[in-house]
């Protein structure tokens, strides 16, 4: 693409386009892609009915079609995680909750194709609780769309791990708190024998051959198995490893509010640490999940980059358990953040008419406020996380919390704000 810099090759999408990873992408628990884009054109396939065509057409008016939904599958989980975002019911064997109706998670697909969909992330609650997971999986296959799963691995038996392998283009995060049982069971609300069931769900991708991520939650009593933790994946065969940051959301913030969460000083220079040390001793990949302002650049654009770690907003749309349509996981506790629902709205109307939607295309990253408006990385992050964003302070444009609570420390690089 002559002319155009490399951010602008990562980031910016052209009218009738949409976005692809040709790498093969990763995501993160927030939908972050861990691998640049490139922009290649998108075109309706001749089976397209003609309504889904016109739709299409409408479509290539916009630079932000609808490359992936979210599919949180099931109400409930069958774990009681603390710092969990979401902070779905408690589902047992005794008490169940919503499951997705597997004939609408296809309805949906089949209306968000002309909209640009390329990719569906399946989780939750927990996806793999679903009661007819066998079939979601099947269907999945056979829609030709990359596909993510974030899972706690519990559930994740060598039957499962093989069905996930068949879908060809598919990346599995899986949760692992803590290198041994009891600082994982203790994180995972006291579940006992779920380290050892995620142990084994790992194991199982594995040896199934499906590009596996651990995800581990960086908290006061893990913080020091990090190391471990990078040594373990490298062992049991993981391509990767993720270390989240604890968001002050649902029970998280209870973890904030509680001292078992990291402060700031101690988020930024845990940060640094696993910049400089420990992904350049790794022999797998490593990510820590703080903002781009806090990365080196050279891990994001050098020769063995992986990009922005940012998330990719406007081009994502939730779904929950009951149809609703929402803009993330977050729609569970804030209401004006669900737009409609599948089984009574039409999908184009959702993704091209809902005010909100709009307002988010239309305002990022120009309407970003406090740090985030002077940040120079602003339109590659977008503001972080305006979900959550929105949830600390009814304000779309609200600065996200880490990069707040960084400048107000005075730990905001300087380098990153526009002079």
């Amino acid at each position: 693409m002559p002319g155009l810099s490399l951010p602008d090759v990562l980031y910016r999408q052209l009218p009738g386009t949409c976005v692809y990873a040709d790498r093969g992408h990763q995501q993160t628990q927030s939908g972050c892609m861990l691998e640049p884009f490139s922009v290649r054109r998108w075109e309706a396939p001749g089976s397209f009915s003609d309504e889904q065509k016109r739709i299409v057409m409408i479509n290539t008016n916009s630079t932000d079609p609808l490359h992936q939904i979210y599919f949180y599958l099931t109400e409930g989980c069958n774990l009681r995680c603390r710092h969990c975002w979401i902070a779905p019911k408690h589902e047992s064997s005794k008490q169940r909750f919503a499951h997705l109706d597997t004939d609408l998670f296809l309805d949906i697909i089949q209306q968000a194709k002309p909209l640009g969909l390329s990719a569906i992330k399946l989780t939750g609650g927990e996806p793999l609780m679903h009661n007819q997971i066998s079939d979601i999986l099947c269907r999945a296959v056979n829609e030709d769309l990359r596909l993510i799963i974030e899972t706690n691995g519990v559930l994740c038996t060598p039957q499962i791990a093989g069905m996930i392998a068949d879908a060809g283009n598919c990346f599995v995060s899986v949760s692992l708190d803590g290198v041994d049982a009891k600082t994982h069971d203790w994180l995972r609300g006291g579940v006992s024998g779920s380290h050892a069931a995620a142990v084994e769900g790992i194991q199982n991708l594995v040896k199934a051959g499906v590009k596996t991520q651990i995800i581990m939650s960086v908290i006061r009593r893990n913080r020091y198995q990090m190391k471990a933790a990078v040594r373990f994946a490298e062992t049991v065969g993981a391509n990767s490893i993720k270390f989240n940051i604890i968001m002050p959301t649902q029970r998280g913030k209870t973890l904030h509010e509680s001292n078992e969460a990291l402060t700031i000083n101690e988020l930024i220079h845990t940060g640094a640490w696993v910049e400089n040390e420990l992904i350049p001793e790794s022999r797998i990949r490593v990510f820590y999940h703080h903002p781009p302002a806090f990365r080196p650049l050279g891990r994001m654009y050098g020769q063995n980059g992986d990009g922005c770690s940012a998330c990719q907003i406007k081009g994502i749309l939730g779904v929950l358990a009951d149809g609703s349509y929402v803009l993330c996981g977050i729609g569970t506790s804030v209401p004006e953040l669900v737009f409609g629902n599948a089984k009574t709205d039409r999908l184009a109307d959702i993704w091209l008419k809902t005010p909100i939607l709009k307002k988010i295309r239309e305002g990022l990253p120009k309407q970003l406020e406090g740090i985030c408006k002077h940040c120079l990385v602003k339109k590659i992050c977008l503001g972080s996380c305006i979900a959550q964003n929105y949830y600390r302070s009814k304000n779309l444009w609200a600065p996200f919390w880490y990069c707040d609570q960084a400048q107000r420390v005075g730990l905001f690089p300087k380098s990153r704000i526009r002079p």
